[in-house]
Parts: structure tokens; C-alpha cells; sequence
């Protein structure tokens, strides 16, 4: 099952709109300022999460009033986790296996890191999680991925470590190769990368990677 999670940062609606039409998701959740973003995408979601300090207070109105098999989970603003964390264990609790998160990259930096950490819990509970915009498609990995030149998001593959150490990383079928090559934190190394030709492999023998499949 795959979820959808709207969060608060800025959305390119013309983006969505589009990825949104293309992909089906089984659960769509709206996370505090992220349904401002919902309602102008016209969706229906099944939770909307937060302490709704951001969100609009007219568009709060207009999910109020209308009659819908949603769930509010209203949390306070004081509290230890993200709306974004809480939307995350909303969407596992509802089933979702998968998970794409919108409105995660742009604005506060602190949120954007932050929620890259939550790409890697929500994989240490067996979902994969990717956040995506207009340009990047990001995802934290602990294994080795293949890459398919029609298949993936933009020209340009970066591999950065999430972990303090990532040891043997090799890539073949990439401009820029590497063989059983140990990269650390603080190193800029793996940053774009290309395919040269229909598709190439990423192996590694253990750490945490970043994965940022990305094009201009």
C-alpha cells in the first residue's frame, strides 16, 4: 500500500499535479500547512495531521465543514516529534508499505534534515519512504540498487553517507566508476553521477547511503 504524505514546506502545484495524476496512492494524509496545498490539489485525504499552526485558517474551516471519512489527529505544538514524523507512524498504522512525502525539501533546512532521518526510520520499520519535488527524488538506502535509464527520476545520481563510514561502494555502468571504494561523512565524492548506458548498479558492503536522483 502506498501513501502520499502532503507536508508543509513549498510545493510546486504544477509538479503535483501532475506526479499525483500518474501515480496511484492508496492513503493520502495532510500534514498542518500541507493541507493548504491539499485543498488547491483538490484531494480528499484520509488523515490530516498536526497542531495546525501554520495552516490556513480558512481552509481549516472548509475541511471542517464538509462531510468526510477523515481522520483529525490534532496534536499540540509542544510536543518531541515533527508533524511530519507523526504523519509518517499515521501512514504505517493505516497500512502503507510505501510512502512518498511532498513538501519535505523546500524551506527551513531544519526540517529538510530532519526529515531525511525519517526516510531511514521509517526503513528500519520495513517502508520505503522517498521525498520528492520538481527536481530531486530522494531515498536512504542499506543495500545495493540498480538504476535504469528509463526508469529513473533525472539524469544525475548522487550517493552521499547518512552513516559515519559507507565501506565498498562500487558503481558500474556510471561515468564516473568506482571499485570497493570506502567514503565517510564530509566527502562530496559520489555527487553527480550519470548512467552511460541503460542502467547501472550501486553496491555496497555496509553503512547507510543517501540516494538523490536529480536533474537541473
Amino acid at each position: 500500500m502506498t501513501g502520499l504524505i502532503v507536508t508543509g514546506g513549498p510545493i510546486d502545484l504544477v509538479f503535483a499535479q501532475r506526479f499525483i495524476m500518474e501515480r496511484p496512492f492508496d492513503r493520502i494524509i495532510a500534514v498542518d500547512r500541507g493541507l493548504n496545498a491539499v485543498s488547491k490539489l483538490k484531494l480528499i485525504p484520509d488523515a490530516i495531521v498536526g497542531d495546525f499552526d501554520s495552516a490556513d485558517e480558512s481552509v481549516l474551516k472548509e475541511f471542517k465543514s464538509k462531510t468526510l471519512d477523515t481522520t483529525w489527529e490534532i496534536h499540540k505544538p509542544e510536543k518531541d516529534e515533527t508533524d511530519t514524523e507523526l504523519a509518517i507512524i499515521t501512514a504505517i498504522r493505516l497500512g502503507c508499505t510505501k510512502l512518498i512525502l511532498l513538501g519535505a525539501t523546500g524551506g527551513r533546512l531544519d526540517h529538510f534534515l530532519g526529515n531525511l532521518h525519517l526516510l531511514y526510520a521509517s526503513l528500519k520499520q520495513g517502508v520505503e519512504a522517498a521525498i520528492v519535488d520538481e527536481r530531486n527524488w530522494i531515498t536512504v538506502t542499506e543495500k545495493e540498487r540498480v538504476f535504469e535509464a528509463d526508469q529513473i527520476f533525472g539524469k544525475y545520481i548522487s550517493f552521499l553517507p547518512l552513516s559515519e563510514e559507507v565501506k565498498g561502494i562500487s558503481l558500474t555502468g556510471f561515468k564516473y566508476p568506482l571499485h570497493k571504494k570506502d567514503i565517510t561523512i564530509g566527502t562530496s565524492l559520489c555527487i553527480s553521477n550519470e548512467l552511460t548506458g541503460a542502467a547501472g548498479k550501486m553496491e555496497f558492503d555496509s553503512g547507510i547511503l543517501i540516494c538523490v536522483e536529480s536533474h537541473d
